[in-house]
């Protein structure tokens, strides 16, 4: 059985996701998480610092990678080529709402100082236009949000400001489109806001079935 690797998201820690990996322990599966400095690192020494940590801890031994937002970009790195010369053997990965084409909204305020205090230089790079980030070789999966008003207060004013138009699909934070991945095996939208998409009772489902089957759906029929 694979230990399921949870990696939270940027402004975030461990915490965020720590429903979800009980309720992973609760269906059997040994669980590993650890906050890391989203804010203080770039996204490329976070992934070394992680992979450092599973190699020592976790050697030769099967992992799934489910994350959040930026976690999924450091997952890239991670299952990619830093993981790989490290012997980490990832099975596969499932990313909820990863801006992996780039953020409109890092873009769009990556040059405000206050943005810069507070996401750091992980979140300057969610602003490059065509990221050139790591494609892992395991089957990835992407779930991406539709749900555009909740509680999270950039979703608001991406909104009211339009910077994020109503006729673009969007989890308030990052877009649809910017989720997909090229070469990912499932993809599925939920109607889920993204600062507690991992908590979605649907989304949690489809967690349950990636980890433990590949796939994110049952079969129809």
């Amino acid at each position: 059985m694979p230990t399921v690797v949870l990696l939270h998201g940027l402004l975030r820690s461990a915490r965020s996701m720590a429903g979800l990996g009980r309720s992973l322990t609760a269906r059997g599966y040994p669980v590993w998480a650890r906050s890391y400095p989203s804010q203080r690192k770039t996204i490329e020494d976070n992934a070394r610092e992680i992979v450092e940590q599973l190699a020592g801890e976790l050697p030769g031994e099967p992992l799934v990678l489910v994350t959040h937002s930026l976690g999924g970009i450091i997952a890239r790195f991670v299952a990619g080529p830093i993981g790989e010369a490290a012997g980490l053997e990832v099975e596969r990965v499932l990313m909820l709402a990863p801006p992996n084409r780039g953020s409109r909204l890092a873009r769009r305020f990556g040059h405000l100082g206050l943005f810069k205090r507070t996401h750091g230089p992980a979140g300057q790079e969610l602003g490059v236009r065509e990221p050139d980030w790591p494609v892992p070789r395991a089957p990835v999966a992407v779930i991406a949000g539709t749900r555009s008003l909740g509680m999270n207060p950039i979703g608001w004013m991406s909104s009211v400001s339009g910077i994020i138009p109503d006729d673009e699909p969007s989890d308030g934070t990052v877009l649809v489109e910017e989720t997909r991945l090229p070469g990912m095996v499932d993809f599925a939208t939920v109607a889920a806001s993204h600062t507690f998409i991992m908590n979605n009772p649907e989304v949690r489902e489809m967690i349950y079935r990636f980890v433990g089957e590949g796939r994110l759906r049952a079969d129809e029929g």
